[in-house]
């Protein structure tokens, strides 16, 4: 049988939770192809196992001395080589810095074409097809992959992890990695404070804008996101105002989200924006101006001064989730 190869990143010998959604993805689509699906880390990972739970039925451990911190060009030759080694019907990554990074080195080495941010998949007539969107998401692009398999990357938060039972097998496998072409490594990683979410990852996202006038008005949007157990983010005019860190940047020069909700407050929905978070799967728009084109693209919409609404929706939601 073949196999779609899914490349799951890790943090401290952890799988991040796009595994799951990338890996559920591709079993969704596995049956129509007749497929099964690989896992793939990079190193050993501890909980490689819970991958078969959403779909996976094995998962390779690609093992390396040279794959200790992470190398565009290492971690590149170490999955061109898996990849060759398994001729698969799809390679999935996932649309995060990291494999965004990665993906088109790997498919340039394989040879193949490269599809990034898709938000959806399907097979027709035997062929893989992907969608993604294009010009700051005024169009949706449907396309096909003809004559062989393709390499694309997932969008965090646009499949849902869906655990289907079952078990992965683990194994380890030894790939070579030339050292003397690894002209760059990654040698330290600093975390964000506070264990603050990451708005790419977050199931909910309170995002504020420069209608709140003034950085110390942010403590809005913290109490909402907090409330809501969701991540706090900015548009790119509060980011360059400096108010808040360019990480919790929602846009086409930040970060790419699409939450189950996304809550804008004071964000008039330039189309920079809007390119980063259409794809959301509710969206709520709290903005003074009838006419802000945020309006156009949310599921809910509040007309309203953004300091009288959201101390009020923040205290009901207290009394519903109880913090």
């Amino acid at each position: 049988m073949s196999t779609i190869l899914v490349f799951c990143p890790a943090r401290d010998g952890l799988l991040r939770p796009v595994c799951k959604e990338i890996v559920s993805a591709a079993k969704r689509i596995s049956g129509d192809l007749n497929a099964r699906v690989t896992a793939v880390t990079f190193g050993e990972v501890s909980d490689a196992a819970t991958l078969g739970a959403f779909g996976a039925s094995t998962v390779v451990q690609l093992t390396s001395p040279a794959l200790g911190s992470y190398s565009t060009e290492g971690y590149a030759q170490a999955a061109s080589e898996f990849i060759q080694s398994e001729s698969p019907l799809a390679v999935f990554f996932a649309a995060t810095a990291r494999g965004k990074d990665l993906a088109p080195r790997v498919a340039a080495r394989v040879g193949r074409p490269l599809f990034s941010d898709c938000t959806e998949l399907k097979v027709e007539g035997g062929q893989l097809h992907a969608q993604r969107p294009m010009y700051a998401g005024k169009v949706i692009l449907w396309a096909k992959i003809n004559g062989g398999f393709g390499v694309l990357t997932l969008r965090p938060k646009a499949f849902l992890p869906a655990e289907v039972g079952g078990s992965a097998a683990v194994e380890s496998r030894a790939v070579n990695v030339d050292a003397a072409k690894v002209r760059a490594q990654v040698v330290e990683e600093k975390a964000t404070s506070g264990g603050e979410l990451d708005v790419s990852e977050a199931d909910i996202v309170v995002s504020g804008g420069r209608g709140l006038k003034a950085a110390e008005h942010f403590k809005l949007i913290e109490d909402l996101a907090h409330t809501l157990g969701g991540a706090v983010g900015a548009s790119r005019a509060v980011v360059d105002a400096g108010w808040r860190s360019h990480h919790e940047q929602v846009g086409q020069t930040g970060k790419v989200v699409s939450p189950t909700l996304y809550i804008a407050i004071a964000i008039s929905g330039a189309v920079q924006h809007l390119a980063g978070m259409t794809t959301s799967r509710v969206i709520v728009a709290i903005n003074k101006d009838a006419d802000a084109p945020i309006f156009k693209v949310a599921t809910y919409g509040i007309v309203g001064d953004a300091f009288e609404i959201v101390p009020k929706l923040t205290e009901e939601l207290r009394k519903v989730v109880g913090h």
